[in-house]
């Protein structure tokens, strides 16, 4: 962490020289990338053109996140990360990009925070290898003023306008698949007319829709209790779930397959996801409880799947 923190550091001090030759006004600068920053009254932003002095992922990485937290010379520009907001750690798993800010993060107000999320989200998905990105303010994901955690974002679902009503009402169906109350079989539901916030992914409807559980008859959820996602973000077909510490609560009265396949089998009912592929706070190391690798990427399976008339029998895993 003190070596990335440092690396962006020495980009901060190497940048900060170079905007006072070149400034932020320059428009005239001809570059496939760009830099997002505000405008002066903090209300909107401005997208600049930049040539990149690095051209590999590990270094654009830190150059981006330097600039973000740049000074311009230019009476239009504010940077969006502000000054007593810092960026104190940085990784990339796969195509996800975690930025890691200090607790200052949130002295920000809504619209201003909204807008340096937005910047940031664009700025840095420009990089080829970064396709999404999630905040942590400290330890802890980045939530919204109801507490709820905003998870990975890209450039489609990033706010343009803080100012506009973007919760607009939409529904949908879905179908979920829960344990049955041996904990050794699945068990289909379809919810029709599920209403939902439509600045949300049908991905992260689908996890909370699995940890709220259900009421059906016979049925019971197979996640542990307390479990709490993270992230949830799909990237060429692949959806990178992150849970919390409570998901390695072992409860073994439900199988660890139906706990593995609740998850990945709901996922993969749409049709832009393939594989799924479950962490734990990002950590995809070790194996969860004692065969299913937190590594792999598990494939659809609907062997555990009971029949709705076999709900609560034992047998009806068997004839799956």
């Amino acid at each position: 962490m003190i070596k990335r923190y440092i690396l962006v550091q020495q980009f901060l001090l190497l940048l900060s020289l170079l905007l006072l030759l070149t400034g932020c006004g320059q428009e005239e600068v001809s570059s496939e990338y760009h830099i997002e920053y505000l405008n002066k009254e903090k209300t909107k932003i401005i997208k600049m053109p930049y040539e990149p002095k690095a051209d590999s992922v590990e270094e654009l990485i830190p150059e981006f996140l330097a600039m973000l937290s740049s000074d311009s010379e230019s009476v239009e520009c504010r940077k969006p990360i502000p000054n007593d907001v810092e960026i104190t750690d940085y990784s990339l798993d796969g195509a996800l990009l975690s930025i890691y800010f200090d607790s200052d993060y949130n002295n920000m107000n809504a619209v201003e925070e909204v807008l340096c999320r937005a910047a940031v989200v664009r700025t840095m998905t420009q990089i080829d290898g970064v396709d999404c990105v999630t905040f942590y303010v400290g330890e802890a994901p980045l939530s919204d003023a109801d507490g709820n955690i905003i998870g990975s974002m890209n450039e489609e679902n990033i706010i343009e306008n803080p100012g506009e009503q973007i919760n607009s009402i939409q529904n949908t169906s879905l179908t979920l698949y829960f344990s049955n109350e041996e904990g050794n079989g699945l068990v289909r539901e379809t919810r029709e007319d599920v209403y939902y916030s439509g600045n949300i992914s049908l991905e992260k409807l689908i996890m909370e829709q699995l940890l709220e559980g259900t009421e059906m008859e016979g049925a019971k959820s197979a996640i542990p209790e307390g479990t709490k996602l993270l992230t949830v973000s799909v990237v060429d077909g692949i959806c990178y779930v992150s849970l919390d510490d409570n998901f390695r609560n072992q409860d073994y009265q439900v199988s660890e397959a139906v706990v593995i396949y609740s998850i990945v089998n709901s996922l993969t009912e749409l049709p832009t996801i393939s594989k799924v592929q479950i962490s734990v706070k990002g950590d995809t190391s070790g194996v969860y409880r004692d065969s299913f690798e937190l590594s792999q990427m598990y494939d659809r399976n609907l062997d555990y799947v009971m029949g709705k008339e076999s709900v609560g029998t034992e047998e009806a895993t068997e004839e799956e």
